[in-house]
């Protein structure tokens, strides 16, 4: 059995060959003790132009992550606070009457952002949750007929409570197909939260990272990994033969979209980019597998197996061949 489908946890030291990702992984390991891998995958998901739901209990550094990666990679930073009676136009913003020009003016809300953090999105009520669709896959909100582009690079990073949890509302799938990746922090090790207790709040020091990027800069990385990392014939096939597999699946009722397969092998192209190579590997395709699929796919009704089997299962009968 390939043991790296566990993606339980990854080689983050690896990740330090690339110059630049080493300096943000320096920069900011001293405010976010034991979270250099969920950060990895931030940052890929960023330069894949990708989303990012992240599901975990509250109070875990969720926020604090999201602050730090937009500072660190000099992107202006927006947060929602989602709560059942948030209104669309809270999210997108609205027109507003001046009086002393006679005239409706446009007050973007907080989506006019390079980085949104969209906190506890399954607590705002499915109407809300929409506005946010049009946002994420067109980069662009429409109010009262006009259509206004957002600024690029455009990153949504959600979280939302477990869905057992009280006053949730669970996202749709055309929402959840949205996000690139799904991803949970946990809880740190004993002696990253002794740092962390140790240590105290330090959100006052987020406003002080100097920024590595700009938004110039992350569109300028984003375009380097689209072009100029190279996926052989051999990664493709490997790709479209787990895509295809888990349609088929006797185990699996949906399988994942070419939107997941697309999101499965740019996160490839942008881990090969983070560890300062030109090509893709099957190693990197499998590295967020279980990230990139498992909120795509939905088991057929009494099968007892659990979606992580199932993909394990797929990978152990998809040979990979560089």
């Amino acid at each position: 059995m390939d043991e790296r489908i566990n993606m339980d946890k990854f080689d983050t030291a690896s990740f330090a060959a690339n110059p630049r990702v080493k300096e943000i992984l320096a920069r900011l390991a001293p405010l976010l003790h034991g979270k250099d891998e969920i950060l990895i995958k931030i940052l890929a998901c960023i330069f894949s132009n990708g989303h990012l739901l992240l599901e975990d209990l509250p109070g875990l550094g969720k926020t604090t992550l999201a602050i730090a990666a937009a500072r660190v990679l000099g992107l202006d930073f927006g947060r929602v606070q989602c709560t059942n009676d948030l209104l669309p136009t809270d999210v997108t913003g609205l027109n507003v009457f001046k009086a002393e020009k006679g005239e409706f003016e446009f007050r973007p809300g907080p989506i006019f952002n390079h980085l949104v953090l969209v906190d506890e999105i399954n607590r705002a009520t499915p109407k809300t949750q929409s506005a946010l669709l049009e946002a994420m896959g067109e980069e662009q909100v429409t109010i009262d007929g006009i259509t206004y582009r957002l600024p690029k690079p455009f990153i949504v990073i959600a979280t939302q409570n477990p869905v057992e949890h009280s006053g949730t509302f669970p996202l749709p799938e055309s929402q959840m197909d949205r996000f690139m990746m799904k991803a949970s922090i946990g809880y740190p090790s004993r002696e990253a939260e002794r740092e962390i207790l140790r240590a105290g709040s330090r959100k006052d020091e987020l406003e002080n990272i100097e920024p590595i990027f700009s938004p110039d800069g992350i569109i300028q990385v984003q375009a380097e990994i689209k072009n100029g990392v190279k996926v052989s014939d051999k990664i493709l096939d490997y790709v479209l033969n787990l895509a295809e597999r888990t349609r088929v699946s006797e185990f699996i009722a949906s399988g994942i979209s070419t939107r997941g397969a697309m999101s499965l092998l740019q996160l490839a192209k942008s881990l090969a980019w983070m560890q300062n190579r030109g090509y893709v590997i099957p190693e990197d395709v499998k590295t967020l597998a279980c990230d990139v699929l498992l909120h795509r796919i939905q088991l057929k009704q009494g099968s007892e197996s659990t979606k992580r089997e199932a993909l394990r299962a797929i990978f152990t009968e998809i040979p990979a061949i560089a």
